[in-house]
C-alpha cells in the first residue's frame, strides 16, 4: 500500500484492535525510556529497563502468543508492594486514611513524577483497549489484564516515591462526587 510504511499492520481492518494495542504499548515503552532518562538512581534505572522490556514482550500478545510469565507478574506485584511500604508514611500524610473512600493525589510534582503519572494513565488506556478487544469475542489471557493494571499501580506509586525523594509535597484530591 505504501512503500514507506512505518509498521506493517497499520492498514489492518480498523475494527481489529491488535495494531492499536501494539502502538499503545510501544508508546508506553517509549515513555518509560523517557522517564528512565530523568532518573539518576541506577537500581531504579535498571528496574525501568526491565519494565520496558517486559512491555515489549506484552506488545505482540494479541497477535501471536502471550510471552509473559507468572513469575514476572509476581515480581511486579512484589515491587509495587515494596514501594508502597517504602512511601507509606509520606503517602499517609498527603492522603490520610478515610474509611471506604479511595485516596488519590493530584497528578503533579517533579518532572519525573509527572511523567510517571502520564504513564500510569496510559496504562489504564491500554487496559481499556485490551478489554474492548476481549469484548469483541477475542481470547485475552488474564495475566495481561493483571500485568497492565499492575503497571498502572507501579507508576502511581513510583510518582509518589519520586516526589517524596525530590521533597515535593503531594496534594490529596478530594472528589466532589465520589
Amino acid at each position: 500500500m505504501n512503500k514507506y510504511l512505518s509498521y506493517c499492520f497499520l492498514y489492518d481492518d480498523p475494527g481489529d484492535l491488535r495494531c492499536d494495542f501494539e502502538i499503545a504499548s510501544d508508546e508506553l515503552a517509549s515513555m518509560m525510556g523517557l522517564l528512565r532518562s530523568l532518573i539518576d538512581d541506577e537500581c531504579l534505572r535498571a528496574e525501568l529497563t526491565r519494565l520496558n522490556e517486559l512491555m515489549y514482550h506484552i506488545n505482540p500478545s494479541l497477535r501471536t502468543r502471550t510471552a509473559v510469565s507468572g513469575e514476572e507478574l509476581d515480581w511486579l506485584a512484589g515491587r509495587v508492594n515494596e514501594m508502597q511500604a517504602e512511601i507509606r508514611e509520606s503517602f499517609d500524610q498527603a492522603a490520610p486514611y478515610r474509611e471506604k473512600k479511595p485516596r488519590f493525589v493530584v497528578p503533579q510534582g517533579c518532572t519525573a513524577a509527572s511523567y510517571s503519572h502520564i504513564i500510569r494513565n496510559k496504562c489504564k488506556s491500554l487496559a481499556r483497549l485490551l478489554y474492548r478487544h476481549k469484548e469483541q469475542g477475542n481470547r485475552v489471557e488474564d495475566i495481561l489484564f493483571d500485568l497492565i493494571n499492575l503497571y498502572s499501580g507501579y507508576f502511581y506509586t513510583l510518582a509518589l516515591k519520586l516526589n517524596r525523594d525530590a521533597g515535593v509535597a503531594e496534594t490529596e484530591f478530594k472528589s466532589r462526587v465520589y
